[in-house]
């Protein structure tokens, strides 16, 4: 949870903002969807300052955003802590030379790309996304701030799927969630 005050409104207001739509994309899934959250400005704002009063103290100097709702919560993130956002993308989006790291879905592969030069050895980053299901993205992204020397302070999600043990594969990597969509 986001407060040590499990009473904070605001964390009760986030997870009543989060639209949960069932059997998306298919049978069997409860989609979490931001959208709503997006359109209820105090709850937006909340998690925007839930997760800069957590991160503007710990010398991040790196915001990393995974596509594409990672682009939505960073940035913001990033200009009040005063550090860059760097988007991690799908492969083929980003113009000029990247880096690749490939990661397993349930069923097929994919990959995560970032600019290269967009980052430096020694700086600290944190990475974060809407939400956390089974850690793939996460790992991925992990893994290629490191490969060129980035320090992984932690992961920040809004939204954790406590049931498919995402936290599990990040293994030493701290996680700080939100909302748990229990």
């Amino acid at each position: 949870m986001a407060s040590e005050d499990c009473q904070d409104a605001r964390i009760a207001r986030i997870a009543a903002a989060i639209r949960v739509i069932p059997n998306f994309p298919k049978p069997g899934i409860m989609f979490q969807d931001i959208t709503t959250l997006l359109l209820d400005t105090r709850a937006f704002r909340d998690t925007i300052d839930l997760f800069v009063e957590r991160y503007k103290d710990r010398d991040i100097s790196v915001v990393a955003g995974i596509e594409a709702r990672g682009f939505i919560f960073g940035p913001p993130v990033a200009l009040a802590i005063g550090a860059k956002f760097v988007p991690l993308r799908k492969p083929n989006k980003l113009p000029g030379e990247v880096i690749s790291e490939e990661y397993s879905l349930e069923y097929g592969k994919d990959k995560m790309e970032m600019h290269v030069g967009a980052v430096q050895a020694g700086e600290r980053a944190l990475v974060i996304d809407d939400l956390i299901a089974t850690g793939g993205t996460l790992c991925a992204a992990i893994s290629l701030l490191e490969r060129v020397g980035v320090h992984v302070v932690e992961c920040a999600c809004v939204i954790e799927l406590p049931e498919l043990k995402g936290r599990e594969r990040l293994e030493d990597k701290p996680l700080f969630v939100l909302v748990d969509a229990a």
